[in-house]
């Protein structure tokens, strides 16, 4: 099937090259020539694992082809997916400029019967002012569908080749049969294409990313209150899970969620709650604890420091909003960071991929270290921000060394609070204390 996909961000570019992939020719279009012209030649703009190589090899099979010409690219593919950036509005909404555009594009050079699908997050009622836009260019037809994709950074790839289910919002049965034939190739393990209105397709992104904010929030709310009361959030979540209702994903504590999903998302979807005077007050919560868990870590390590931090040095482990991504949209090591440089102290950080990213944001404001242990010398204290692998398993003894004073506050809750103090660590987690669930 010959399709062209609208935009080389972070979906569009993991979209396009797994649907090459399958054996598809794909152009992907964007208006960055110096990007474009960096991925021809294989360099890539995100770390996702397994995404160089597959864009590699599907360029040079000649399968995947990047383009500004976005007339050319419309013109050659029946099937067009917008993957523009759909970016948090003031007031919370979702800004449709970039879709609405790509829209006037698509009515402008259609030359025979499309399907035009919205991969990127949009808000319901967006794909009828797409086709509204469209029909002002074109007396062609074509018929718009929702295909919301449900992408975890650090492992997109695979949640493309394998997804546990496709959802395509459809009210045109030419349009449906088009979708479930590109998709038939990554359903062979027999998980469902699910088929609804477009409005309802719309919907569900917005849903289930929400819903798994609220259990994000809600496991840290818990674990705030586990330390209140002096029980061990880590039981708390062990117990809980082990209830086939409640499940095990989403519900460890921590430092609350980042990146550029769920925050915009939750704010999308409380903004039409409110639109259409509709309640929204777990979602608004989610929302709200989410922001303050950042602030209650803040406030364990100016407890422990005071508020002038002037001549204290602080070695932060991790800047991504999560492992496995060099995204640092919406992550808390932002929020905990810039507080730190506001009261004084110095930053010292290591980030496995978020270098790049971080430079653009602090510049010489903070030090960049080569390697995790580089950024502990003789810092005051160690703060780990992100969970990668690296950190799991380090030398504590080399760690102690290294630092001024063995203080860890500990955002992931990666360490045994026992073993830590038993090391000669002050060691702070979160809504977890120094004992270890037995399981009968």
């Amino acid at each position: 099937m010959k399709i062209c996909v609208i935009g080389t961000g972070y979906v569009g570019l993991v979209a396009g090259t797994c649907l090459a992939e399958m054996g598809n020719d794909v152009i992907c279009v964007d208006n960055d020539i110096e990007k474009l012209n960096k991925l021809e030649q294989g360099i890539i703009p995100i770390y996702e694992p397994g995404l160089e190589e597959l864009i590699k090899a599907n360029v040079v099979e000649g399968r995947l082809a990047f383009t500004s010409d976005i007339t050319s690219a419309i013109q050659k593919s029946l099937v067009c997916f917008i993957a523009v950036g759909t970016p948090q509005s003031d007031d919370g909404s979702a800004d449709l400029q970039y879709v609405e555009k790509v829209a006037e594009s698509i009515g402008q050079a259609l030359n025979g019967y499309k399907v035009i699908v919205d991969k990127s997050t949009v808000p319901v009622g967006t794909a009828d002012r797409v086709s509204e836009i469209i029909k002002k260019y074109t007396d062609h037809d074509f018929d718009v569908v929702s295909n919301p994709e449900f992408l975890k950074q650090g492992a997109a790839v695979e949640d493309f080749l394998k997804p546990d289910r496709v959802v395509i919002g459809s009210n045109s049965q030419r349009a449906t049969e088009i979708m479930q034939e590109l998709y038939s190739p990554f359903l062979r393990t027999g998980n469902p294409v699910i088929i609804m209105d477009v409005k309802s397709a719309e919907m569900t992104k917005y849903a289930a990313n929400s819903f798994l904010a609220v259990k994000i929030s809600y496991a840290n709310e818990i674990a705030n209150i586990c330390e209140a009361v002096g029980a061990d959030a880590e039981m708390v979540r062990i117990g809980m899970c082990s209830d086939k209702r409640i499940g095990s994903q989403f519900l460890f504590p921590g430092l609350g969620y980042g990146g550029s999903c769920f925050p915009k998302d939750v704010k999308a979807l409380l903004k039409t709650a409110q639109d259409n005077g509709c309640g929204h007050q777990i979602i608004s919560s989610a929302d709200e604890v989410n922001k303050m868990q950042r602030i209650i870590f803040l406030n364990k390590i100016l407890r422990r420091f005071g508020q002038n931090l002037s001549g204290k040095t602080f070695a932060i482990w991790g800047l991504a909003f999560k492992p496995k991504t060099n995204d640092m949209r919406m992550s808390p090591a932002i929020t905990i960071i810039n507080a730190l440089l506001e009261l004084g102290a110095k930053v010292q950080a290591y980030d496995p991929k978020a270098y790049e990213m971080a430079m653009e944001m602090w510049g010489s404001r903070i030090t960049y270290c080569k390697n995790a242990y580089e950024a502990l010398e003789d810092a005051d204290c160690m703060l780990l921000l992100t969970e990668w692998n690296e950190f799991r398993r380090p030398d504590f003894d080399k760690v102690k060394a290294l630092m001024k004073t063995p203080v860890i506050f500990d955002g992931r809750n990666q360490y045994e609070p026992e073993r830590m103090m038993q090391r000669g660590f002050e060691y702070t987690c979160v809504g977890k204390v120094s004992k270890s669930p037995v399981l009968l």
